[in-house]
């Protein structure tokens, strides 16, 4: 088993992230660190732990830094995990376990605890809880892959083709549609770690603006293709409603209340996750967790329009995997 971290100016979560690699009930057979071209002490941190540090020449983004790692990596199962989790102790025996009492399960998709590793704001909250709360809710057979916490079996790689390097976001989304339900994924929470989200709420939308502008064109590449969805259509739509009527509300005064409505339908949707995230933090962050719930709402909602309009003028996603591949042996 090869235990792969891609990172790149991860200095703050990298010593965290491997002690608890090797603090694992199961060792890896080796644990290999890409480093993109980090700028910080992230190569110190990782040169004082026992794992095998690559080094890339350049900032190429998370995609080619696992390429990397599944490149040097010699185990049969690859256990992805990244740079800001710190895996629970049973986390790697408790995936190997699963795919060795399964020989046709092809993925362990694991999840995170619900309260974040480092940091204790709303925003950091918020993420982590949503995280945990969709992987809850999807928790069994599933048709997506997440690479910060996943056990993969090489023989996925040799099937499906490497990740797609052109990609700096959404490149887990695309490779779960490549699989499309041809590779069984069980996504479980008896594999877990704690994820530090960090980042302040501007910072948070704009990463989630970043991976919502991409949504349309591979939905467009890749038609038929369900994969499991943090967000719920309703949801989704009720909330684009909510700024369109306030924007109109100068010149028809009864778009206040339609806006005020569904921004409430929007939360009522969801009220599976913000129950979730007070129980875990206390009624008094209903109000905080309900507002930055409504603006990543309202991001996700934009990014996927802009997305949308944006179709016939790209072919992002619409290269064959082999056409992908030829790509990587160029690099």
């Amino acid at each position: 088993m090869s235990l792969v971290v891609p990172c790149y100016n991860a200095s703050e979560t990298i010593g965290d992230c491997l002690e608890a690699i090797g603090a694992q009930t199961r060792p890896a057979d080796e644990v290999i660190v890409v480093d993109d071209a980090s700028d910080d002490d992230t190569a110190a941190i990782v040169a004082a732990h026992a794992c095998t540090l690559l080094t890339q020449e350049r900032n190429r983004g998370p995609s080619a830094a696992r390429n990397a790692g599944i490149a040097a990596a010699n185990g049969e199962v690859l256990f992805f995990v990244d740079a800001d989790v710190a895996l629970r102790p049973d986390a790697v025996e408790r995936a190997l376990a699963l795919l060795e009492g399964d020989p046709g399960l092809d993925i362990v998709h694991g999840t995170y605890e619900p309260r974040p590793l480092r940091g204790r704001g709303t925003v950091e909250r918020y993420l982590i809880g949503r995280e945990a709360h969709w992987r809850h809710r999807c928790a069994g057979e599933a048709g997506t892959v997440v690479f910060a916490v996943a056990a993969v079996r090489s023989r996925v790689f040799e099937r499906f083709g490497l990740l797609d390097e052109s990609l700096r976001d959404c490149e887990d989304v695309e490779y779960s549609t490549r699989l499309a339900r041809r590779a069984r994924i069980v996504i479980t929470e008896a594999v877990a770690g704690h994820h530090d989200a960090g980042g302040t709420l501007r910072a948070a939308l704009a990463t989630q603006w970043r991976r919502s502008v991409p949504l349309a064109r591979l939905a467009a590449a890749r038609p038929g293709v369900r994969l499991e969805r943090i967000n719920r259509l309703r949801s989704l739509l009720a909330a684009a409603a909510a700024p369109v009527a306030a924007a109109a509300t100068p010149w028809f005064w009864p778009a206040a209340p339609i806006a005020l409505l569904a921004a409430a339908l929007a939360l009522v949707f969801d009220a599976d996750l913000l129950r979730s995230l007070v129980r875990g933090h206390g009624a008094r962050s209903l109000a905080p967790f309900a507002a930055v719930h409504l603006c990543f709402l309202v991001v996700l909602a934009a990014g996927i329009a802009v997305g949308i309009a944006a179709v016939p003028y790209t072919r992002v996603f619409s290269r064959t995997p082999s056409e992908r591949n030829a790509d990587y042996a160029t690099h």
